[in-house]
């Protein structure tokens, strides 16, 4: 991802006359397109261009076209752990929204996943074929792109745990394959992926009796349907602490249901605002704000958020 800056109104139709001159008909490629609607948070202003490329050659022009006129691009999963501010996003934003980028297939006991992938379906692939080891993914929103980049995790598993070989694009539109084990990860991130594309990776499974894999993906969808609200969010808002989890230093700190407009502190878990459907992204900054200078003050615990926030106000 490239750092943001504005791209003149005056040039967008040129920029978008040019982009769509390279691209085949099978791309999209639209102006000024709501965003909101591609985020769980459902919150966010538009896209001044916005992309979904057929297939990995027509990313790479998209790639080419960005890096030859000097104009940002940002990536785009399925919008979960993103906060859009309301004024949108300048310049491009890339959706791997294609079939080319979502396709699933089984190689012997692993699962060849594209970047744009439903993890919930990955998972649910890996079951019809006697495959454990991936239920964890159904309890993660948003495609495996998203996921490989965050290295996100549920039900103490992680992302990368499950990776054998992680498929990506460099911003210069090459493509390259990498071991997992050669490849970098932290809590929350995988640094290769703030500079590069996730184009897909090879998951690994394990034979394991069908009643063993359904019962393990019951207890992730309980979980998760339990413990997490079930109004627009975007995940946790908060990184958790080292000394406790975010969600339950804000229920200590009385903060549940706590409102700016229509973005609340959720009653069912203290680290997810939700949206009661009336709210703007500035709401949803305002009461980021207000929960962290509370646990500044109460605590003496500063609250760095894991929701990606980005766009311009």
């Amino acid at each position: 991802m490239t750092a943001l800056a504005p791209v003149p109104a005056k040039t967008a139709a040129d920029l978008a006359a040019e982009l769509g001159a390279l691209l085949s008909p099978a791309s999209v490629l639209r102006r000024n397109e709501l965003l909101a609607k591609r985020t769980t948070m459902r919150v966010g202003g538009p896209a001044e261009l916005y992309v979904e490329p057929a297939d990995e050659a027509e990313l790479a022009k998209v790639l080419g076209f960005c890096r030859d006129h000097d104009v940002p691009f940002f990536l785009l999963g399925r919008g979960s752990n993103l906060l859009i501010r309301d004024g949108g996003i300048r310049g491009i934003v890339i959706h791997l929204g294609a079939a080319a980028f979502s396709q699933i297939e089984l190689a012997g006991e692993h699962l060849r996943c594209g970047a744009g992938a439903k993890l919930k379906d990955i998972a649910l692939t890996a079951k019809r074929h006697g495959l454990g080891g991936l239920e964890f993914l159904e309890g993660i929103p948003g495609n495996l792109g998203g996921a490989l980049r965050m290295n996100a995790g549920a039900m103490n598993a992680w992302t990368f745990d499950a990776v054998e070989l992680l498929r990506f694009m460099d911003h210069a539109g090459v493509a390259h394959e990498r071991a997992a084990r050669e490849v970098e990860t932290t809590y929350r991130s995988c640094p290769l992926l703030k500079s590069a594309i996730a184009l897909g990776a090879v998951l690994i499974g394990r034979p394991v009796p069908r009643e063993q894999i359904e019962a393990k993906l019951a207890e992730c969808q309980q979980k998760r349907w339990t413990s997490q609200p079930k109004e627009p969010s975007a995940g946790c808002i908060f990184k958790n602490p080292q000394t406790i989890p975010a969600g339950k230093l804000v229920d200590e700190l009385g903060l549940k249901g706590t409102r700016v407009g229509g973005a609340v502190v959720s009653g069912v878990h203290g680290n997810f605002i939700i949206n009661d459907g009336s709210a703007t992204a500035r709401d949803v900054l305002a009461l980021i704000e207000i929960v962290r200078t509370t646990a500044c003050a109460g605590r003496g615990i500063v609250l760095e958020t894991e929701v990606e926030i980005v766009g311009e106000d």
